[in-house]
Order: structure tokens, then C-alpha cells, then sequence
């Protein structure tokens, strides 16, 4: 097992499936690291130690909160270059890609961080009231309170259903259209409760679990913004370089583990072709058919690693 730095961390985050991201990526002194979603800082702060002072780090985040968790870093790993790009992931590793920066890893640690859960003024989390926002950039883009009070029920039941996979997507859209306005997230966990049926909302977990997911993937477009940061990680890397992906429930996997499969094989051409006549090669080589998972002693010491899947792939 690779010597722990947890302790040594810029911050008490302690970052999902950090020995196996540690071990995969295996960074070596004088490489260039991205970290795409830099949040608290706790992979950053990993990496940042097997850099061993030599090399480059790239941080991003679009959410303006993570700077004392980044200057920290920098201070902490003083001999490192380290910079800190604030915006949206996609943009920012497409303006990276265009400008030419090649990378040696690559690291997207989707969905939301601890950081903005243990926030509650953000919005984020259904246990504490707090002004319906879940902005991870507070101050761009349509709040949650916005899209639950201004969107049409047949919308909201969509991204309820799409986003969240929640069963009960219509009647809670109805729900809230009956509601409205609705300012806070005790007023839409209220209603949210009210619309399942009794039985229901002592199932797995939370009942207002999945539609705070879907409001927070829709107002802060985590899926779209994935798809296209995936070919402009891919475009940065060097070859040799490592891709690692952490998501966190499956619409997020789905779309890492198509885009992976697609760059790793290659050939475009329909089955019943003889022979390739497309000419694309593989681009990609996972390092592991399936998915990784958090150890079971790694879920009870932070139970919100459970649902965490990670996926490396190397550029060939």
C-alpha cells in the first residue's frame, strides 16, 4: 500500500478513493497534473506529493470559495508550480487544449464536494434549510429557486426523471406547480414528502434525495459540461498520459464508460464491414474492465464515498 499523506493534507477533506487514484495515475516527479475539480483540494494535495516539488500542477474549479483551499495548497508544496484556473471544466481544459498545454494526468472528481454540502447556505443539501440556490458558481447561471418556481411542471418532471431517475417525478412536479413559490429547501423537501406516496418515503435513503440531485445536475449542466471536458482531457494528454474519472451515480458513469470504450476502440466503422476502412485508431486503454470501488473500511470511515466509481484509462 502506497504510504498515506491524509494527515499531511491542506485541508481535514479527506478525498474518495485517494490510495487507488494515487496508485493508477502513478505520478512521477517533473509531470504535468490537471485537477479539473480542485474543490477542497484533498486529490490535489495527493498528487501534488508525488510531484516530489518537481513538475506542474493545474488546478480548476468554477466555484470562487475553493482560494484559501488553493493558497494553502501552494504554500504547503511551496517548490511547486501551481496555478489556479477559476470556471467551468469543460471551458477551461478546452482553452487549455487550444492553447497547446499538454498534460500528464488528468483528474475529474465529479458532482458536488464535501466543501459545498457542508455549506448549507449554498442550498445544496436537503438536511438544513437554506435559500434554494445550488449554484457551484454562485454568481453565474439560473439558481435552483429560479428553476423550480419558473419552469413549466412538464420540464420539471422531466429533469426529475432524467437527472434524478425519480419514480415519482410527476406527482412531485404537480406538486410543486401547486406550491409556488417555493424559497427555501425545507419548503421543497415539505412538498417533495407530501407528493410520495406513504409507503415510499421509507425507502433508500432520503425522499428528496434524487430530486435535489437532478435540480443541482440541471441548474450547474454536469452532464453536458462532462461530455465535452471528456475529448478535451483526452485532446491535452500526452501519450502515456493517464485519464481518471470519479463519478458518482450512474448517468455520470454511462457517459465516462461510452466516451472510454468509444476512444478505446477505435474503429468506427459499421460490424458487418470486412475490414476497417475508417482508418481511426484506439486512442485510449482502460486499466480496468469495470469500475472501481470504495473499500468497505473506506465507506464506513466517510459514508459518502459509497456510491463513488472511479475509471483510468491511459492515451496510447
Amino acid at each position: 500500500m502506497l504510504p498515506s499523506v491524509l494527515q499531511r493534507s491542506t485541508t481535514d477533506h479527506v478525498p474518495v478513493l485517494a490510495e487507488e487514484v494515487r496508485r493508477l495515475v502513478a505520478v512521477r516527479p517533473g509531470e504535468t497534473v490537471v485537477d479539473a475539480t480542485f474543490g477542497a483540494g484533498g486529490h490535489a494535495s495527493l498528487l501534488a506529493t508525488d510531484l516530489q516539488g518537481r513538475g506542474r500542477l493545474i488546478a480548476i474549479d468554477r466555484d470562487p470559495n475553493v482560494r484559501p483551499y488553493f493558497e494553502s495548497l501552494r504554500r504547503q508544496f511551496g517548490s511547486l508550480q501551481a496555478r489556479l484556473l477559476r470556471g467551468e471544466l469543460s471551458l477551461v481544459l478546452e482553452q487549455l487544449a487550444g492553447n497547446g498545454v499538454e498534460a500528464d494526468v488528468v483528474l475529474l472528481d465529479l458532482g458536488i464536494s464535501s466543501m459545498q454540502i457542508d455549506q448549507p447556505e449554498r442550498g445544496f443539501s436537503y438536511a438544513v434549510d437554506a435559500p434554494l440556490d445550488m449554484r457551484m458558481d454562485p454568481s453565474a447561471g439560473v439558481s435552483a429557486r429560479e428553476l423550480v418556481n419558473d419552469e413549466s411542471e412538464q420540464e420539471l418532471a422531466r429533469i426529475f426523471k432524467q437527472y434524478g431517475e425519480e419514480r415519482y417525478a410527476r406527482p412531485i412536479a404537480r406538486a410543486i406547480a401547486q406550491r409556488r413559490p417555493l424559497e427555501t429547501t425545507a419548503e421543497l423537501v415539505d412538498v417533495i414528502r407530501a407528493a410520495i406516496p406513504a409507503p415510499a418515503r421509507f425507502g433508500e435513503g432520503h425522499p428528496a434525495k434524487r430530486v435535489f440531485q437532478a435540480l443541482r445536475i440541471a441548474v450547474n449542466d454536469e452532464l453536458g459540461a462532462l461530455e465535452r471536458a471528456l475529448p478535451a482531457a483526452l485532446d491535452m494528454l500526452r501519450t502515456g498520459g493517464r485519464l481518471a474519472v470519479i463519478s458518482f451515480h450512474s448517468l455520470e458513469d454511462r457517459l465516462v464508460k461510452t466516451f472510454m470504450r468509444e476512444a478505446e476502440r477505435g474503429c468506427t466503422c459499421p460490424p458487418d464491414f470486412p475490414v476497417c476502412v475508417c482508418g481511426n485508431e484506439p486512442l485510449l486503454r482502460a486499466l480496468s474492465r469495470k469500475p472501481i470501488r470504495p473499500s468497505a473500511d473506506e465507506v464506513v470511515r466517510n459514508p459518502r464515498s459509497a456510491s463513488a466509481r472511479l475509471r483510468v484509462a491511459v492515451k496510447v
